[in-house]
């Protein structure tokens, strides 16, 4: 408000001095003219304005790259046509109201362009005026973000913005894992609008800005001393300088004197400084030294050979002024730039039909009998043409590529980061906002894909203040002598974790041990206070611990804290220093034994696959030696008989049958192994369902307790009220509040029909204790069925949380974490388990891979029975046989006789004697042989 009132202030002081100005400077002539318009289509030379301070950082660089872009345009007999530039300049001296004074006589000549100015503040004031004249401006100086909205259509920057330069800021904040800064900047439009868009582009990346500083250029160094001694007292040790060229020195030389420009310091300045630095020919010794381990950054521009030709040429220029040779920075590039933009940008306005006319504006003529003179005011007909021209135009300049994107900003802004170590500035890396953070120039970035990823930012080192290399960690606890607050649930039970005490300290516990033990390993003093939070008499709502957490009443909450979702959105925890989830406890009771145990071991698949292959074994068997052993041999049903005494026998190794071919004793010795196996998994399984004791429970684990609808313990103050309710649409009006262990014995003895609970729902710490108090008398039932962990809160990015992290890691990997256990939390294991039949059971899955082994043996052993036995077949018919077949008449055979008489003589085949079939076949062989030697004795002895 208090801005608001001093800027509606000056304006109407502006508007007076105004109207006495117009009075005072205007001729009557003026009033009295009655032409409204005047035109030149073919004019010798055309004006245009500059409009800057000339005794300024930025003015000394500017003022001869402009005398020399104008030269240079003049000299050159291709562009232009011979027109003649003509520079008219004017020089804001740094005051808002000289601005804009001198901004009015500006326009009064007749201006196609305007170039400037370097103050955002007047920026502001300048674009309402050519807004209304139709005047581009070319501002190679005033980077205010906000110059760019839609409210300043003939504001054109030929630099690159502030917005860019913040996000820049934030890149290389992020890049060193700082959270929170202090902004200190110049109390005006450049400086407010610069920091509110660094506080959006830290807002993305989940930083802030602590503290905004803000000064004046005209306080005296008492007004800055006090300033820097009240951000001292702060916690971030992070601080953004975004001042003026001029008296932005003026913040490090009070800081050098409290000692803020020592290790633990980091100081980030804006381009204000390099441009200071760049346009000193030799900077003093002393400025340097308390510049030492400052980084900044410099508006970037490519090293091209323009560029080179022009800062050799830099001596030379005329109306250098006092600058001298180090008067030179980056700005003069762009000043350059902006005569050169606004010539090409003429040639072709005038190639196209162009007309630099001017005409009166009606709004401006004095209608109300006023002595403002506005009408000697005139607007530029040609000026939506050319700003459209401006607009599209597209030339390399001294500073790079010149091209608007649509947001009217030039494509490829880029940054050097910088570091001042001795005597100079060091660049450590380079920011675009094509890739961000790189050690490369941004020009050889630009032919690859675009990539912003955290792995792909780099930056050489730096030297920080008090001369180390080691990243400094950016805060510290504040100097106002507050120390830590730190909430601590006043628990009713399990004490053990946290509770009340006598001691200075005030409490005492297993979470209190982990944490001050955490708190001695940081390499700094953390001076805390423990407040505890609760009445006693029931255990505090732990929700509401963390949420007067995100509502700065405490800094930090340490206890038996669960870190869950809704918590992590509003707090930072640590790393967990404890595994927990939830779990079921029920009553349990012992399992009577079954007379049917025996069954138990086995699913009912595996009994019946077991049984089958019992049998197909058998079967196999006999047939493999059914043509060659004598105890396989026999009647039909002593046949059978065999096949099921020999499959069953196998279980116990007890078969007295002897197998003689070499098939049968393979899929033998496969099938006893499968037995074997089979056999020892059974009796280990039955062994274990006999002998060790089994417990039952009502309650299975948290399925069967939501499809039941019985009552439902949890602990007074626990997250598990939430879980159950809004997760697994539990009723409320089940949900029982236990607030110690014995209320959680009492209810679990009434049980759900006495007023009790049938199980109990809590986190598994708690719930090992409890079992142990009880003598393993109830049991966790089901399995853990939420994963979490117990963890200190933290306000919102708060440094503390991952310097506490890292040492809890610590604690953990030296054991100290597990000695903190056993002090605190020893209990006693209860290992006997719920009886779960089922999971227990020995199933098919098991042994699958065993009956395959023992199936493929099985077929392939057949397969070549059968081909033995087809072989064997075809040598052995007869011809005798054959013959009697083909004499029996055709009318009387029928095809299924044929078939039916085939099949029996195969069978009978198969069923003979192995020794017999083969004395037929060698009987066979010899007639053969015989009839085949009378043959060819009764050829030889007939005549020829």
């Amino acid at each position: 408000m208090k801005e608001v009132l001093l800027i509606s202030g000056f304006m109407k002081r502006t508007l007076v001095l105004l109207s006495l100005w117009f009075f005072i400077w205007f001729p009557l002539e003026a009033f009295c003219s009655t032409g409204n318009t005047s035109s030149s289509s073919n004019p010798k030379v055309i004006n245009i304005g500059a409009l800057f301070t000339l005794n300024s950082v930025i003015g000394g660089a500017t003022k001869p790259a402009l005398l020399a872009a104008i030269d240079d345009v003049n000299s050159n007999p291709n562009i232009l046509n011979g027109i003649e530039l003509k520079l008219i300049l004017r020089d804001t001296n740094c005051s808002g109201f000289i601005g804009t004074m001198e901004a009015l006589q500006l326009m009064e000549s007749d201006i196609v362009v305007a170039i400037g100015p370097q103050s955002s503040g007047i920026a502001h004031v300048i674009s309402h005026v050519v807004n209304e004249l139709h005047v581009p401006l070319l501002s190679f100086g005033a980077t205010d973000p906000t110059l760019a909205s839609l409210q300043f259509p003939y504001f054109l920057r030929t630099t690159h913005s502030d917005y860019f330069q913040m996000y820049a800021i934030a890149d290389v904040l992020d890049y060193y894992g700082w959270r929170e800064v202090i902004a200190i900047f110049v109390d005006d439009d450049y400086g407010r609008n610069g920091i509110s868009v660094l506080g959006d582009s830290l807002a993305k990346k989940r930083a802030k800005i602590s503290y905004k500083a803000s000064f004046s250029p005209e306080d005296p160094e008492s007004k800055i001393n006090d300033l820097l001694v009240e951000v001292n007292l702060m916690e971030s040790r992070v601080f953004v300088v975004h001042a003026n060229p001029d008296t932005g020195l003026n913040i490090f030389s009070v800081a050098k004197r409290l000692n803020m420009m020592s290790g633990g310091y980091v100081w980030i300045a804006t381009d204000w400084l390099p441009s200071y630095l760049d346009s000193r020919e030799a900077v003093d010794p002393s400025t340097m030294n308390i510049l030492q381990g400052v980084v900044a950054l410099r508006r970037y521009t490519p090293d091209t050979n323009l560029k080179k030709r022009f800062i050799s040429r830099w001596k030379n220029l005329k109306d250098k002024g006092s600058t001298g040779p180090g008067g030179f920075n980056s700005y003069a590039l762009y000043a350059y730039d902006s005569v050169w933009l606004a010539a090409h940008a003429l040639e072709v306005f005038l190639s196209e039909g162009g007309n630099l006319s001017f005409s009166n504006d009606p709004k401006l003529s004095d209608t109300n009998g006023t002595a403002l003179h506005l009408s000697s005011l005139r607007v530029f007909n040609g000026g939506q043409q050319l700003l459209q021209t401006l607009l599209r135009m597209n030339l390399s300049g001294l500073s790079g590529q010149i091209q608007f994107n649509q947001q009217r900003d030039l494509i490829h802004p880029a940054f050097d980061v910088l570091n001042i170590v001795g005597t100079g500035t060091h660049r450590i890396g380079y920011w675009s906002n094509y890739s961000h953070l790189s050690i490369v120039p941004p020009e050889s970035l630009y032919t690859k894909p675009p990539n912003i990823s955290s792995g792909s930012q780099h930056l050489y080192g730096v030297k920080w203040p008090g001369e180390t290399s080691k990243v400094p960690r950016g805060w510290v606890f504040p100097n106002n002598g507050q120390p830590l607050r730190i909430a601590v649930p006043n628990r009713v039970g399990y004490k053990e974790f946290v509770s009340k005490d006598n001691s200075p300290q005030g409490v005492k516990g297993y979470c209190i041990d982990v944490f001050e033990a955490a708190i001695n390993l940081l390499p700094y003093a953390v001076p805390h206070t423990y407040m505890l939070f609760g009445d006693g008499k029931r255990n505090p709502n732990y929700d509401e611990i963390v949420s007067q957490v995100a509502q700065n009443k405490y800094d930090a909450a340490v206890g038996d804290i669960t870190i869950v979702t809704n918590r992590t959105e509003i707090v930072d925890f640590t790393q967990p220093y404890m595994e927990s989830g939830l779990v079921v406890v029920a009553l349990v009771k012992e399992a009577k034994s079954s007379p049917w145990a025996f069954l138990k071991p086995f699913t009912k698949e595996m009994w019946f696959v077991t049984a089958a292959f019992f049998l197909f074994v058998g079967a196999v068997v006999w047939i493999l030696e059914h043509r060659i052993n004598h105890e396989f041999r026999g009647p039909p049903r002593q046949q059978l008989i065999t096949i099921f005494w020999f499959s069953f026998s196998t279980m116990f190794f007890s078969h007295r049958e002897n197998t003689v071919s070499t098939l049968g004793r393979l899929v033998l010795i496969i099938w006893l192994f499968v037995v074997l196996i089979i056999n020892s998994s059974y009796t280990a399984s039955l062994t274990s369902i006999l002998t060790v004791q089994q417990l039952t429970s009502g309650i299975q684990g948290i399925d069967s307790l939501i499809s039941s609808s019985e009552p439902i313990g949890i602990q007074e103050g626990s997250f598990a009220l939430n879980y159950l309710v809004d997760e697994l649409n539990i009723a409320m009006s089940r949900i029982v509040k236990l607030k110690d262990p014995e209320a959680y014995l009492r209810a679990l003895n009434l049980g759900p029909k006495a007023g009790g609970v049938a199980a109990i729902v809590d986190e598994l710490p708690y719930i090992e204790l409890f079992l142990t108090s009880t003598n393993c008398l109830y049991r966790t039932v089901g399995q853990e069925f939420t994963k979490s962990g117990l963890g200190f809160a933290f306000q919102r990015d708060s440094p503390l949380a991952v310097d506490l992290s890292t040492a809890i890691l610590q604690l953990s990997e030296s054991g100290e974490l597990q000695k903190f256990h056993n002090k605190w939390l020893t209990h006693t294991e209860c290992s006997i388990q719920i009886n779960q039949e089922e999971e227990n059971k020995l199933s098919l899955s098991s042994f699958w891979g065993l009956f395959l082994i023992c199936g493929i043996a099985c077929v392939l052993a057949l397969t070549l029975f059968c081909y033995r036995v087809f072989t064997q077949y075809r040598r052995f018919s007869p011809e005798d046989e054959e013959a009697e077949v083909e004499e029996i008449e055709p009318s009387r055979l029928s095809r299924r006789s044929i078939l039916s008489t085939s099949f029996n003589n195969i069978m009978d085949f198969v069923d003979r004697k192995e020794t017999e079939i083969k004395e037929i076949l060698k009987r066979k062989n010899i007639n053969e042989s015989k009839q085949t030697s009378h043959n060819s004795n009764g050829q030889a002895s007939s005549p020829t």
